[in-house]
């Protein structure tokens, strides 16, 4: 019968989870104490593990998502006092969007009447095959491969 050696592989196996913890808590204290971010993908490849082994480690993963959140926060500042906008600048800003929607309204109606007009005059010549009599230009017959609207 062989001798039961079955401890030497559990102790093994402990040994090699207990120096990936180390390796892995090493890397997230460096990378929280770095300007960089932290993310999942990051601590995996500093770590030399997986990302899904830390995601099945419920206190390494608390960790790098507390560290994640904390990263976010410090990016959402809000700007200094004298770069933010008042509310004079805010409604001048306002004023010259609304001028420029009615300037691009009036310019939009100006086009619609013309295009109309042209339409009118393109359906005319087709049907008659003569301008009307605003027109004091003479016009060559319309051109068949063009269909009116």
């Amino acid at each position: 019968m062989r001798a039961d050696n079955s401890r030497h592989l559990v102790e093994a196996a402990r040994k090699r989870t207990e120096r990936t913890r180390r390796r892995t808590i090493t890397a997230i204290r460096r990378l929280a104490n770095s300007a960089g971010p932290v993310s999942f993908e990051i601590v995996a490849r500093e770590a030399g593990v997986s990302r899904s082994w830390l995601y099945a480690q419920p206190d390494l993963r608390a960790q790098i998502e507390q560290l994640r959140s904390a990263d976010r926060r410090s990016q959402v500042t809000a700007p200094p006092a004298r770069q933010r906008a008042t509310d004079a600048s805010l409604l001048r800003r306002l004023e010259a969007a609304t001028d420029r929607i009615r300037q691009l309204e009036h310019q939009n109606l100006e086009l619609r009447d013309a295009l109309a007009h042209a339409l009118g005059e393109h359906r005319q010549v087709a049907v008659t095959g003569r301008r009307g009599p605003e027109s004091d230009t003479p016009t060559k017959p319309p051109d068949r491969n063009l269909r009116p609207c």
